[in-house]
């Protein structure tokens, strides 16, 4: 098959690659569309991979093509996206159904062949079938859909509460469009970019709050009738937005860090004494799975694209790549601030 193969630091090649070969309990995928995680930039940028060569690609969806003996739930022909964290099954947290903490676990994409190819295979347990009605560029964003809504999952999240999102890329998009889903009194995304706030309004944000403009902080309590938001959903993993997710928070809030920093993160006395002072809770979330695997992240994800609940706009991608220029693609995030959206990598 044709890849797109990572051999060192920035040296992305689309070249020859073995077709990976079916084993019993495994699903041959042929691969249409693959979007570029924020976590492959490190990989093939910074010396993040974990070795050479590596296919890499996590976010994913195509065609069934063949399957491996014992296989009785997926057929060929099916369209599909794949969730790709392959657990243990056997630590203490699989057994809990906590997947995602799992200590022993594989992932496509990154430790073992991903989607940067035009076949990708994975267990059974991680196909994630999916309708005519939902479009391959959307069975590429079922990954980032569910990590998404692991972070409302983590915080038992209710309905009827004012709703932050401070980021708005792919994840803060889906995190504000999944609030809306599970009943948010009101959403309010919070970003840099007007772009971005403008999306987010379009795919069902109430509010957008642009925090360049002076004041922004009182204007998003004023949303509030002063008393702040009890739902803080922090997805751009910036000290900046993860310190504002403390200012925000209500009494008693929800306040979820998804996004992950690259930086130290520091809180003076004072803004640490928010959570002090407020009481509210703050917890993590890491990746997008539950019991039974791979989770309602994943299921939820399928039917709510097919009912159009959960909504695609075009405006979420910054741009479409054939694979074969995966390396072109790639170098867009030497520029910072360039890249505003999803790029997608589509098989020819």
């Amino acid at each position: 098959m044709k890849a797109a193969v990572l051999h060192a630091n920035e040296d992305l090649r689309y070249e020859e690659y073995p077709t990976p070969q079916l084993r019993p309990g495994t699903v041959l995928v042929r691969v249409k569309a693959t979007g570029i995680c924020g976590s492959d930039i490190p990989r093939v940028l910074h010396h993040g991979a974990h070795g050479y060569p590596i296919v890499l690609g996590h976010e994913f969806s195509g065609v069934v093509e063949s399957v491996g003996e014992g296989v009785s739930r997926i057929k060929p022909g099916m369209r599909v996206s794949g969730a790709p964290l392959v657990p243990c099954m056997h630590c203490d947290d699989c057994a809990r159904g906590n997947y995602s903490l799992c200590k022993h676990y594989s992932f496509i994409g990154s430790r073992e062949q991903g989607s940067f190819g035009d076949y990708v295979l994975l267990p059974e347990m991680n196909v994630v079938p999916f309708g005519e009605e939902v479009s391959f560029i959307q069975g590429a964003l079922f990954e980032p859909s569910t990590v998404a809504l692991h972070g409302l999952k983590v915080n038992h999240f209710r309905g009827g509460e004012h709703v932050a999102v401070l980021g708005g890329g792919t994840i803060g998009q889906f995190t504000a469009q999944w609030a809306r889903i599970m009943g948010a009194r009101t959403v309010t995304m919070f970003d840099l970019v007007d772009s971005r706030l403008e999306v987010a309004k379009a795919l069902g944000s109430n509010e957008g709050i642009n925090t360049t403009q002076e004041g922004f902080i009182e204007k998003a309590l004023a949303l509030t009738d002063g008393k702040g938001f009890g739902m803080v959903f922090e997805t751009a993993g910036s000290p900046v937005t993860m310190r504002m997710a403390f200012q925000l928070a209500a009494n008693k809030a929800h306040v979820c860090f998804i996004g992950t920093p690259h930086v130290d993160l520091t809180f003076t006395p004072a803004q640490w004494e928010c959570m002090n002072r407020k009481e509210f809770r703050l917890t993590g979330s890491w990746m997008s799975y539950s019991a039974p695997f791979p989770g309602d992240e994943w299921v939820l994800t399928a039917h709510e694209f097919a009912t159009g609940r959960l909504r695609y706009d075009e405006r979420l991608l910054h741009a479409v790549f054939p694979m074969s220029q995966a390396a072109q693609a790639f170098s867009l995030y030497k520029t910072p601030g360039l890249v505003q959206g999803k790029i997608i990598l589509l098989n020819e």
